[in-house]
């Protein structure tokens, strides 16, 4: 890299750090500021700071691997979790604004009851907040190393190449990787959320501005010949959009799969699976954004931006460089590396630094995010619950910049280790099938309570385990040892079944629980009418069918659009404008019916639910 290309990545790394140093003091205020901006935050920073933090390094590195492998079909692996995005926009981003909550974990508490849910919320705490958070932190430093490691294949550090550290032999680029994570942590622990939120949307507007000219830079070059060029010289079948059922041609770029498998992903996987950033109902840092959105509607519409900007904005420019990289690198060992590869090979000085930079800021975001919502459930919902529950906001304060920076050091150390640990990462996200339809209803009917979700937490880890075992024994049971997706009807109906009985056989949560649930929150619904008749007084949401008329409504503009950008793109006008004209209509049906509903951002007062007044 050029004088010039540094002088872009330094630039980035200064402005990241004085908006960092711009919300020191606004930060420390207390815990509701640090970890959600005083809730008072704008739909389109919420919104933008979700996408940006799903943004991460090793994102467009995966797309690519994904188009080599299967084609543009192949990104269906994700594109069928939009159906439950858009589940969450309109039956649940309005309920976590209203529940007043800090955490998602701290709702555990607020809608179930007994020691079982203390229980559930410090496992939960600990889980995602510690174990999982340093986890993705690991995956995510393992990416940024790939990326340096192909852009700087000769990386030096003090004239060595690589260390020995706690008896792991460690490349020079991934010790850089290791202080970009403690300049994170910095950055995180001195601004809190809305430092993380703000520098979220430089970050986004640099990473997307980055991909989008390496798009048509590389469209540009003489040995790809623009779109017209790619379709020559590719698969036909690699530009199919949609997966091939049945099977195709031996050979074929696509992505082909059978009728149950294609059900499995656009019939289960969306409600059924727990996914960090595409959780049923919401959760995670998602919900932390709706929460700490000024409103309902804020709420609502940050979501909705996100789930327009994450499936439809974001993959054609990954896409057109994957492809690109089929063409420029056709025999590569490691697909994912095109991507890397292009960026060197096509971008002028300059303009290398500034995608440079993207990607430090996809990385930066994506770590930023992790550490402050996984501190927020270390402090809100492990210490202050269980540790020092009386302790002021300013200790409060103090020991979430603490953890910020203990988790970025654990993570570094869970880094070195990661090679040893895919395999348990990969079985962590197998086994949670069948806990997201609890989830959802929890919010819908008053019968499901502690023992429900610890129970459908369990059940799909027990079943996943199990079938490892005998495995090992070569003990073969049908439907139980089957591969992702088909393994997803056999673990959901056992976890379905287990979690049901768990529900019937345990007491239901106590009554005054459900009753301060009901009268802050207020959901609509016959799975309340036992709790309603208490409180003929409270209005409760009304409409449920109206909602899923904008669901899928807003699923046809998603997709409509998602196509509609692709086939412009790739060439095919007709079928590019007609999905225009459906996305046009499902967007203008989707406003007036919101407007009907007076869920509108102007004119809208904030009212703060009772567990928000309550805390202050």
């Amino acid at each position: 890299m050029t004088l010039l290309d540094w002088l872009f990545v330094v630039a980035y790394l200064l402005l990241s750090f004085g908006i960092a140093l711009y919300f020191y003091q606004r930060a420390g205020e207390d815990t509701s500021e640090f970890f959600l901006t005083g809730r008072a935050m704008p739909w389109w920073l919420a919104g933008t700071s979700m996408v940006a933090t799903t943004f991460a390094v090793d994102t467009p590195l995966l797309v690519t691997e994904i188009v080599a492998r299967d084609g543009i079909a192949g990104n269906w692996l994700w594109w069928n979790a939009a159906i439950g995005g858009m589940l969450t926009v309109f039956f649940f981003a309005r309920l976590w604004r209203r529940s007043g909550v800090l955490t998602d974990v701290e709702f555990v508490e607020f809608r179930y009851s007994g020691r079982v849910a203390a229980w559930l919320r410090g496992i939960k705490a600990l889980f995602f907040g510690l174990l999982l958070n340093i986890l993705i932190i690991g995956w995510v430093s393992l990416a940024m190393e790939t990326v340096i490691d192909r852009l700087f294949p000769n990386l030096t550090l003090f004239g060595q190449t690589s260390f020995s550290v706690l008896g792991r032999e460690l490349s020079a680029a991934l010790l850089v990787v290791g202080g970009l994570i403690l300049v994170v942590a910095v950055y995180a622990l001195l601004s809190g959320l809305w430092g993380v939120m703000v520098t979220d949307l430089f970050q986004f507007v640099v990473a997307m501005g980055g991909t989008i000219a390496l798009a048509f830079l590389v469209l540009d070059m003489p040995e790809i010949g623009g779109v017209a060029g790619l379709r020559e010289q590719l698969p036909a079948e690699t530009f199919n959009l949609l997966p091939t059922i049945g099977g195709a041609a031996e050979g074929a770029a696509t992505f082909s799969l059978s009728a149950l498998a294609f059900a499995a992903y656009a019939g289960v996987q969306w409600w059924a699976s727990w996914y960090p950033g595409a959780e049923p109902g919401g959760g995670g840092y998602v919900a932390q954004r709706m929460m700490s959105a000024k409103d309902e509607p804020n709420a609502l519409f940050s979501m909705l931006w996100y789930t327009i900007a994450h499936f439809c904005l974001r993959p054609w420019p990954w896409i057109i460089v994957a492809l690109a990289a089929l063409v420029l690198y056709p025999d590569l060992d490691e697909p994912r590396a095109g991507f890397v590869l292009v960026m060197k090979d096509v971008l002028p000085p300059g303009m290398l630094g500034l995608l440079f930079a993207a990607f430090l800021a996809a990385f930066m975001s994506t770590v930023s995010t992790q550490l402050n919502w996984g501190v927020s459930y270390l402090v809100n919902d492990f210490w202050a619950r269980f540790v020092r529950p009386d302790a002021d906001e300013n200790h409060y304060v103090f020991v979430s910049r603490a953890l910020t920076f203990g988790v970025a050091l654990l993570s570094l150390v869970v880094t070195l280790y990661l090679d040893t640990i895919r395999e348990a990462w990969g079985l962590l996200l197998s086994a949670s099938a069948g806990l997201g339809l609890v989830l959802i209803l929890r919010w819908y009917w008053w019968r499901i309570n502690a023992w429900s979700e610890m129970m459908a937490t369990v059940a799909p880890i027990v079943l996943t385990v199990v079938a490892l075992v005998l495995n090992a024994f070569g003990v073969t049971v049908p439907g139980l040892q089957a591969e992702f997706p088909m393994n997803l009807y056999s673990v959901v109906g056992f976890t379905t079944v287990v979690w049901l009985a768990a529900t019937f056989l345990t007491r239901p949560t106590a009554e005054d629980t459900l009753d301060n649930f009901y009268r802050t929150v207020h959901p609509g619904g016959p799975g309340w009418d036992p709790v309603a008749e208490r409180h003929p007084d409270v209005e409760p949401d009304s409409g449920l069918g109206r909602l899923a008329l904008d669901w899928l409504a807003g699923v046809v503009l998603i997709y409509s659009t998602l196509f509609g950008t692709g086939y412009l793109i790739l060439g095919w006008t007709i079928w590019g404008l007609a999905c225009g004209a459906v996305a046009l209509g499902a967007a203008v049906f989707l406003w007036q019916d919101l407007q009907r509903e007076e869920v509108s951002l102007f004119d809208t007062e904030d009212v703060q639910s009772p567990a928000a007044e309550e805390r202050g």
